[in-house]
């Protein structure tokens, strides 16, 4: 399979070995999702490609709750299951990276309601602790 568009290059991808179950960070570093599945461009289902067929092109990484389905078998419904366009891909590596915030996605809703609706009416759980630097002025342990 490959990848790549009309400004870079094409570069081919073994997907179980580049793509599948790796991390998916952010534009900040940040965590947002797995890879579950990929969505392929041109792939005529339940059939073989032809010998003079081109490879299938990634359009986007699926993302989504496998893991009842992975101990029980079946598929999660198509609903369930988050896309992320493969354009949003910045590199391909030991983790997979964004060039866009997590949180324009959907990948991070269920994190965005749980602080919006439970964190927060948690006292102090609208911010964040302020911490305060060791100068090391403070005595550790007991007296004399």
């Amino acid at each position: 399979m490959t990848t790549g568009s009309a400004d870079q290059g094409s570069r081919f991808l073994d997907a179980q070995l580049h793509l599948l179950d790796r991390q998916v960070l952010d534009v900040a570093g940040i965590p947002v999702a797995v890879v579950d599945d990929l969505e392929l461009s041109d792939v005529p289902a339940g059939g073989e490609l032809p010998v003079d067929t081109p490879p299938p092109v990634i359009t986007a990484l699926l993302s989504g709750p496998v893991l009842g389905t992975r101990i029980f078998g079946g598929r999660p419904p198509k609903s369930r299951r988050h896309r992320t366009p493969w354009t949003a891909v910045s590199k391909v590596g030991v983790v997979i990276s964004l060039a866009i915030p997590g949180e324009t996605t959907d990948l991070t809703w269920t994190e965005r309601w749980v602080r919006d609706h439970v964190i927060a009416r948690i006292p102090g759980g609208r911010h964040d602790p302020e911490r305060k630097q060791n100068d090391g002025s403070t005595s550790k342990g007991g007296g004399s």
